[in-house]
C-alpha cells in the first residue's frame, strides 16, 4: 500500500533551520518554512538518525524547466498529486526531470561522451553519505537567496507540515515497505535566483534504486 497522502507544496521560503543535534526524535531533520495564503508550513527533510540507517543526499542540477512547467505554474499551497508520471509527481528511478540537463559537451557527441552523459545522468550516479552537516550545508547553501521552493513529500497528520520528503521506494523487508509506491518520491525543488531548478534528493542507504511496478525492490 502506497503512502495515504500525496502531494508538493508550493510557496516562498520564510527561513531554514537545523534540529537540536542533542534534541531531536527518530530522525534528524533540516527544516524548511514555507508562506502559503493557509499559514506557515513546516517541512522536515531527514538527513540522518540515531538508529544506524544511514541517510544519503544527491544534488541534481539544472532541470529541465519544460518537464516542471505544470508544477512551476502551481499557486502557492499545498497540492495534492496522483501517484502517476503526468501528475508532476517525482520518482527517483522514472522522472525525466531528475535526470537534469548537465553533463559533458561537445561539438560531436563521441560514444565516450555519450557514456558519460548517461553515467552522470542516471539515478544511480552522485549519492553522497550524510553526515547531516554535509547534507544541510549543502541544502542551506542552495536555499539562500531561493525565488521558490517546491517540496515534495506527505502531509503531516496534524498542522501545517510535509513530512516523508524522500525516496519512498525500494525498502527492504520491514516496517516501511508496505508504504512502497511509483511515482510518490519526496523531495525539495529549489528554484534559484535566476531561475534555475535544482533538486536536493534524499534516500535511506538499504533502499534500492532498481524497483518493480510496485515500488518494490526488484
Amino acid at each position: 500500500m502506497p503512502l495515504a497522502s500525496y502531494g508538493v507544496l508550493a510557496g516562498k521560503l520564510i527561513r531554514f533551520a537545523r534540529e537540536d543535534p542533542n534534541d531531536f526524535g527518530s530522525w534528524y531533520h533540516g527544516k524548511l518554512y514555507i508562506a502559503t495564503p493557509a499559514g506557515e508550513y513546516e517541512c522536515a527533510v531527514d538527513v540522518s538518525t540515531p538508529s544506524g540507517v544511514p541517510v544519503q543526499y544527491r544534488e541534481v542540477r539544472n532541470l529541465d524547466r519544460r518537464l516542471f512547467a505544470s508544477t512551476a505554474a502551481l499557486s502557492d499551497g499545498w497540492h495534492r498529486l496522483a501517484s502517476s508520471p503526468d501528475s508532476g509527481a517525482l520518482d527517483y528511478v522514472r522522472s525525466p526531470l531528475l535526470r537534469g540537463r548537465g553533463g559533458c559537451v561537445a561539438v560531436v557527441a563521441s560514444p565516450l561522451i555519450v557514456l558519460i552523459n548517461a553515467i552522470l545522468r542516471s539515478p544511480r550516479f552522485g549519492w553522497v553519505d550524510s553526515t547531516a552537516d554535509n547534507a544541510l550545508d549543502l541544502l542551506e547553501q542552495r536555499l539562500t537567496g531561493c525565488e521558490r521552493v517546491y517540496v515534495f513529500g506527505a502531509p503531516y497528520s496534524s498542522g501545517l507540515g510535509v513530512h516523508d520528503i524522500h525516496y519512498n521506494q525500494g525498502d527492504p523487508p520491514g516496517q516501511f515497505q508496505h508504504l512502497d509506491g511509483i511515482w510518490q518520491d519526496g523531495g525539495t525543488i529549489i528554484q534559484l535566483a535566476g531561475g534555475e531548478l535544482t533538486a536536493f534528493l534524499t534516500k535511506f542507504k538499504p533502499q534500492s534504486l532498481t524497483t518493480d511496478d510496485h515500488g518494490l525492490p526488484a
